[in-house]
């Protein structure tokens, strides 16, 4: 799964002491350590709460965390205790703030009710379930391990589930992006593109495809350090096209602020140079990084104070 031995070692213990009872169970995950002594203040209240409701299929598990600082770390525990409730594969309530035995029971009530669990289910139904929640998991630790900028797990990781999964589960979106995206943060352009290519026209169109593809559009050839400095240094002569090409570079080289800065900048200076290039630029950098994000929407509003004022 593109991890070292000790992380595959307790994602598979993790998977068989979380993941498989929560296939149809609500799985409270208590993270925790000797140490804490909030912690040992809380223990006795989940046990006895779990134990009240484990004729509905509750079920109380336990990570240390100095023992799982893997599965802490991807589960990005900042503080503890940290209280989740699992469901199929994933979390689906955090109870960490229910610390007396009314508000957990409160919150377990309400999370019953909304969650088909059947309370006399032995384990879990491999075939109904398709493997799907372990897919689910793999795939949010790809976007973790992106997050983290540690590009060449991730690319390992989604390699891994496109080879070893079914066609129908490697084909999905989410998994085709995540590859592509990894790709071309390690620097694998020439791979993303190919990767890109292969996909299907109807995958192209899927929207977190789309956005790869948006991104491997505006990635471009990485320059080094150097020329992408001979290029910053070209560009602040004025010449639109030398500012361009810079801004070009910079994205691509994942520098985003100094690329929408100077982007911005040539918009306020002539807004109608090269039909509205900088303008166009700018609406791609924020397709491929995603409308919804945060840098994107103060940037769009930076773009919107500077075209109506």
């Amino acid at each position: 799964m593109g991890l070292n031995i000790e992380e595959q070692k307790a994602v598979e213990r993790f998977q068989k002491e979380v993941v498989e009872p929560s296939m149809t169970k609500l799985v409270v995950l208590d993270f925790w350590a000797e140490w804490c002594g909030p912690c040992k203040a809380l223990a006795p209240m989940l046990e006895k709460v779990a134990a009240q409701y484990a004729d509905k299929g509750v079920v109380l598990k336990k990570i240390n965390v100095d023992e799982e600082q893997f599965i802490a770390s991807q589960f990005q525990v900042q503080s503890i205790p940290t209280v989740y409730a699992m469901f199929q594969g994933r979390p689906v309530a955090d109870l960490t703030s229910a610390r007396s035995e009314s508000q957990l029971t409160q919150a377990l009530d309400q999370i019953l009710a909304q969650l088909p669990i059947d309370p006399n289910a032995a384990g879990a139904d491999s075939d109904a379930t398709n493997g799907m929640p372990e897919v689910e998991q793999l795939i949010a630790m790809g976007e973790q391990l992106l997050d983290a900028g540690e590009t060449e797990k991730a690319v390992q990781l989604y390699t891994e589930i496109v080879t070893a999964a079914p066609p129908e589960i490697a084909s999905r979106a989410e998994i085709q992006s995540g590859l592509i995206r990894a790709l071309l943060a390690n620097g694998q352009h020439d791979q993303a593109q190919a990767a890109f290519d292969a996909l299907t026209d109807e995958q192209k169109a899927d929207p977190a495809v789309a956005q790869a593809g948006a991104q491997l559009e505006l990635s471009g050839e990485k320059v080094d350090e150097g020329e992408l400095a001979a290029l910053r240094e070209k560009a602040q002569g004025g010449d639109m096209d030398a500012r361009y090409a810079y801004a070009e570079a910079a994205f691509a080289a994942r520098q985003r602020d100094a690329a929408a800065d100077e982007l911005l900048s040539m918009v306020e200076a002539d807004r109608e140079w090269n039909e509205g290039a900088a303008r166009t630029k700018l609406l791609q950098i924020f397709e491929a990084v995603g409308l919804e994000d945060a840098w994107v929407v103060a940037t769009r509003r930076r773009l919107s104070k500077i075209l109506f004022g």
